[in-house]
């Protein structure tokens, strides 16, 4: 599973260019038409090119639709580089299905905006209270989406090799430190049997950046924005912490740590053993392990200072605020919220299930499991990016910055101007209020 998702479009795209991406959607019915045989709902989805997770949504649907003769819901599927901007189109439109699927750090975003209704899941087979907080999307207070999943960064790392080199292998209890990792850096790198001691995916784009990146620089004491009321990021994303991440992250470049721009596939590189060590994510733990057996290594995330922190929060069901059978969508929710389909998702997905009980049917996950520590780091060092409808941009301007910080450019300045062009966006949008 690659971890990219794009960017929501400008919400003034064009209304032609709407009506040709949401061809196929009722026109004006707000995702619902009515029929012989029932209420039909349209849901969206993003999973048009991975034919593993849609089938689990096939499978949903149709056990949905024959369980009952009240409602029916439809398909339809995008591929993930356009499904966010269908979306936006499709809202300027008036458009949107009665369901879809939504990244959850654009949770915040699409609900300010608009697109999005709160729902009501409370008497569903699972309750919202046994997942994984980062699958729940919340915004002042409402819950307007819940995934069946997460994913978890993570360290992989040969065993052999890290106790070739005299490094200690971390666990879950006690994590390298920024120390123990930077000695660790360079003994490998001193060792010259890599290309790179560390792989850190540079070579990738869009939302791997802010996911892959930005939980470092909260370890080391930083973050992306003042997350008291999310009205500024000067003095929070170019704070003396960031400056200090940021003058890190260079360094890996400048030391020759890791690649200014990695390959197109890093995990394979780090499996052929042009790596030592790879910052990845939970989807390749099983394909490592097949690789690697007893061998691989799955290590926590660095504590820079302040803990060890990842990203989280992954794709999230939704309903729309257009759509005309609100009670209908919520019944598809609900049916959808049965322990069997967290267990589906995640053994068709390789991902993390959003619940232990989903878990304990999964193996490796279970308990003791060689993949648990990856639901342990979820649960104790996940951190949700910021929860503002300002995310999308705040996400798109630390890109941009941390790919001129690796280039060469000066720290601090980068991350300045990214803040001081945050806050203009946030002024510019009254600072998101509503």
């Amino acid at each position: 599973m690659e971890w990219k998702t794009r960017r929501l479009a400008s919400a003034s795209v064009a209304v032609a260019a709407a009506t040709a991406l949401v061809a196929g959607c009722a026109s004006g019915d707000g995702g619902s038409t009515s029929g012989a045989s029932g209420d039909t709902l349209t849901l969206w989805t993003h999973n048009a090119g991975n034919s593993a997770e849609l089938d689990v949504v096939k499978k949903i649907i149709s056990d949905f639709n024959s369980s009952q003769d009240t409602y029916k819901v439809k398909l339809q599927a995008f591929p993930q580089n356009d499904y966010n901007s269908s979306v936006v189109a499709a809202a300027s439109a008036r458009k949107l299905p009665c369901l879809l699927d939504v990244d959850g750090p654009n949770v915040a975003n699409w609900a300010w905006g608009g697109y999005l209704a709160p729902i009501d899941v409370a008497d569903s087979e699972v309750p919202l209270s046994d997942q994984l907080p980062s699958t729940v999307g919340r915004y002042q207070n409402k819950v307007y989406g819940f995934g069946f999943y997460d994913v978890a960064l993570t360290h992989f790392a040969r065993k052999s090799v890290l106790k070739e080199h005299g490094i200690r292998i971390p666990t879950l209890e006690k994590p390298w430190t920024r120390a123990e990792f930077d000695a660790a850096l360079a003994k490998l790198k001193e060792s010259g049997k890599f290309d790179y001691p560390l792989e850190m995916g540079t070579g990738g784009s869009g939302e791997w950046w802010s996911y892959a990146y930005s939980p470092q620089l909260q370890s080391f004491g930083g973050d992306l924005m003042d997350r008291n009321g999310y009205e500024a990021a000067s003095g929070t994303l170019d704070s003396e912490k960031s400056v200090e991440w940021a003058t890190w992250f260079r360094s890996l470049v400048s030391k020759g740590y890791i690649s200014k721009k990695s390959g197109a596939d890093p995990n394979k590189d780090f499996l052929a053993g042009k790596s030592a060590i790879q910052w990845d994510g939970s989807w390749n733990a099983a394909k490592n392990a097949d690789k690697l057996g007893d061998d691989l290594a799955i290590i926590p995330p660095v504590d820079f200072g302040n803990g060890p922190k990842i990203g989280g929060a992954s794709w999230q069901w939704a309903m729309s605020s257009s759509c005309s059978n609100k009670e209908g969508a919520q019944a598809w929710l609900k049916f959808s919220r049965q322990t069997k389909y967290f267990v589906d998702y995640a053994k068709a997905t390789g991902t993390l299930p959003a619940t232990d009980t989903a878990a304990q049917q999964i193996d490796g996950y279970e308990p003791g499991g060689k993949f648990n520590d990856l639901v342990e780091f979820a649960r104790k060092f996940a951190e949700v990016r910021p929860v503002t409808p300002a995310y999308p941009y705040v996400s798109t301007e630390f890109e941009k910055a941390a790919k001129d910080i690796l280039a060469g450019a000066d720290p601090k300045d980068a991350l300045g101007r990214a803040a001081k062009d945050i806050d203009t966006n946030l002024k510019t949008n009254n600072y998101y209020a509503g």
